[in-house]
């Protein structure tokens, strides 16, 4: 940041009185620019059927991680609910008509700045599209998901751990979210 949102004028890396890490803080009206994490949220849309469990994932098609699969997920805009976000971005990527479930996984990732947050859904059709930002989108049981080809190291946890759910004999899915902290980014495939 080089200029106040407030007023225009240059801003300084600082700590403020009364703080303990630096902020940016503007040098002609003192306003003091607070920098949060975003919130990345999404689902988990699932389609099931004669027992079997598939889950609707998108190809993306921006960077980064082009190409690579991920859940429907995006960054929440002000103004609206965590699970407004969730069903808007499913519907923005995917097309996909859901109904809306409890938040299944809380993610946070300090190293870019943000928390991702899904909930768990179910596909009311299969009139799904690949909307702007997706390649294609697909649905996968779990042995046919592309583990090598998943975007994001939330993606991967959040999906592991739902199959490992999904497969408890007293699968009522009353359960308390999963969270996991993700430290420090992982060279891999996933990041």
């Amino acid at each position: 940041m080089k200029f106040c949102s407030e007023c225009a004028h240059p801003v300084s890396l600082k700590i403020p009185p009364n703080d303990n890490r630096a902020r940016f803080v503007c040098d002609h009206c003192n306003f003091i620019h607070y920098q949060n994490p975003k919130l990345v949220v999404g689902t988990i849309p699932v389609w099931e059927k004669y027992g079997e469990i598939k889950i609707l994932l998108c190809r993306r098609a921006i960077e980064p991680r082009y190409g690579f699969w991920t859940l429907p997920a995006g960054y929440m805009e002000n103004g609206e609910t965590t699970s407004q976000a969730a069903i808007r971005e499913t519907m923005e990527e995917s097309g996909a008509n859901i109904e809306l479930h409890e938040l299944f996984s809380m993610l946070n990732v300090p190293h870019v700045d943000q928390v991702h947050l899904f909930y768990r859904a179910t596909l009311l059709d299969l009139d799904y599209l690949a909307g702007a930002e997706s390649l294609e989108v697909e649905l996968f049981t779990e042995s046919e998901i592309p583990w090598d080809k998943i975007a994001f190291q939330t993606i991967a946890h959040t999906l592991k751990y739902f199959f490992e759910v999904s497969k408890l004999p007293e699968n009522n899915l009353a359960f308390s979210p999963y969270c996991h902290d993700i430290l420090k980014p992982v060279h891999s495939n996933i990041d």
